[in-house]
Formats: structure tokens, sequence, C-alpha cells
């Protein structure tokens, strides 16, 4: 016979998945960054904050925290979604990749098709739109997944 496990309070799987899922978004996005060579990890970080903060400067690292500050919030928000529809839709726990994949696109879509659209007036290139999928299916919406279901 299995033992059921005790679940972790939502708070607790919001914290952790915020912590961990936006840590490996933001990891990514740092080595991005680096990679391309166009700008700056503060500029991107900026660049970030910007976005509920327009006019802030591109440089220094008070806008560089913020930024930080900035998509750890945004990890929250959607970390707490999930975890919190996961535990009134069970089948969002029973299948934690399925979900995961799910919710991946869906921050996805949010993002890169509303969010950033209408606030910068830019939709994703190829090439963002393929590491964006990433990003979001592999170290957004898996982990958060996973995390809601402990």
């Amino acid at each position: 016979m299995q033992q059921a496990r005790a679940t972790l309070p939502p708070i607790t799987r919001i914290i952790r998945a915020t912590l961990v899922a936006g840590t490996l978004d933001i990891l990514a996005a740092t080595g991005l960054t680096l990679l391309a060579g166009r700008r700056t990890v503060s500029e991107m970080l900026a660049y970030v904050a910007s976005g509920p903060f327009p006019g802030v400067p591109v440089r220094g690292l008070p806008v560089a925290l913020l930024g930080l500050a900035v998509h750890f919030t945004l990890m929250a928000v959607m970390a707490a979604a999930f975890v919190l529809a996961a535990d009134r839709l069970s089948w969002l726990r029973r299948q934690p990749v399925v979900a995961g994949v799910a919710y991946g696109l869906i921050t996805f879509a949010a993002m890169n098709l509303v969010v950033v659209p209408l606030r910068f007036g830019v939709m994703p290139s190829t090439l963002a739109v393929e590491t964006q999928l990433f990003c979001h299916i592999v170290l957004v919406g898996l982990p958060i997944a996973f995390i809601a279901r402990r």
C-alpha cells in the first residue's frame, strides 16, 4: 500500500516555484544576453524594469536590482496562479509534464504575444520565439508544475 505524502502549504510551494523557475529563467536570460553580446546584463534587467516603470535609466545597480525584483514578482504571479489552480484541479497535479508544458505555452503566449507587444509595441523574432518557448516550457512551466504537486 502506498502511503500518502503530506502536501506542502500553498505559500511554501509558491515561494519554491518562484525561486526555482525565476532563477532558471533569469540565468537563461543572462546567458542569452551575454551570448548575443548586444547589451549588458544590467541593460537587460533595466529593460525588464521598464515594463512597469517606463523611463528608468538604462544602467546602474539600482535599476538592475529593480529589474530582478520585477522578474521575480512576475514569476511569483505565474507560480501562484498555477499552484492555486492545481489545488483545485487535481489533474494538474497528476499530469505535471502535460500541465507544465501547457502552462509554459500559456505563459509564453501571455508574455510574448500580449504583454510585451502591448507595452513595447514589438513582436518577438523567430529566434526569440524559439528561445522563449524553451525557457517558458522547460524552465518555467515544468518546474512550477512539479513543485505544485508536492
